[in-house]
């Protein structure tokens, strides 16, 4: 296996990797309820359910930092910035998570009724930190590695084009959450996420099963050095 094909799989199974958090909708709905730090019971669901959104974000710092040594041949400024949105990302995500694990403790050392205001003010912010870290910085990393890839044509246009015109589809759904003209958990929010899902499985799915397409590869490494060679060239005749 050849070390652009292993690196391509590396980020493919990372991608797929992210999407391991899906049920934590359903884990975090006990630690939402309005009652939560009164009730009794395990607190098992939201603790496996915010190791999976920690695992998440190191995937997504994964999957950038695989991709980098080759998407930055075709712009190195550009794939600085993938990088930078996916640990900024991941950032939001554990903080998140923080917010969860902050609700629990107050349960499991039973802050009792003199906390529910702090409970519901980490839930709160649990929600606003998830739109920025899990629903908008998904669009801009689309845009950032959409473009890399499309213009680099390391997988088929059709792939980094899904990205491309799912990032303002989810933009757009964000903002009418921030404006609150939709609910985080609606339907219209939900179905707005489904194209920016379908572009990482999808791209996920591709790199794992074809890899980057050779052609692609050598015209990049092909490109770099030329342009090494050229910015080499006014040196040597100096010397």
């Amino acid at each position: 296996m050849s070390p652009h094909r292993k690196t391509s799989l590396a980020a493919g199974v990372l991608y797929l990797l992210t999407f391991v958090s899906i049920p934590t909708l359903a884990m975090y709905g006990p630690v939402k309820g309005a009652n939560y730090i009164l009730g009794a019971g395990p607190d098992t669901g939201a603790i496996f359910g915010a190791i999976l959104e920690m695992i998440v974000g190191l995937a997504g710092i994964g999957t950038a930092v695989a991709l980098f040594p080759v998407v930055k041949r075709q712009n190195e400024g550009v794939a600085l910035g993938f990088v930078a949105s996916r640990t900024l990302e991941a950032a939001g995500l554990f903080a998140g998570v923080a917010c969860i694990l902050t609700i629990v403790t107050l349960r499991q050392e039973g802050a009792g009724a003199g906390a529910l205001v702090t409970s519901h003010a980490l839930v709160a912010l649990y929600d606003r930190l998830f739109l920025v870290s899990g629903s908008l910085m998904p669009a801009v990393n689309a845009v950032l590695l959409g473009s890399l890839l499309y213009r680099a044509r390391l997988v088929p246009r059709v792939l980094p084009l899904l990205g491309l015109i799912a990032a303002p589809i989810l933009l757009a759904a964000d903002l009418a959450v921030l404006f609150d003209l939709i609910g985080r958990t609606s339907t219209p929010a939900l179905v707005t996420a489904l194209p920016i899902a379908l572009w990482e499985f999808s791209l996920g799915v591709w790199l794992v099963v074809k890899g980057f397409r050779p052609s692609a590869i050598t015209a990049l490494y092909s490109r770099t050095a030329s342009v090494d060679n050229g910015s080499l060239a006014p040196v040597a005749a100096a010397r």
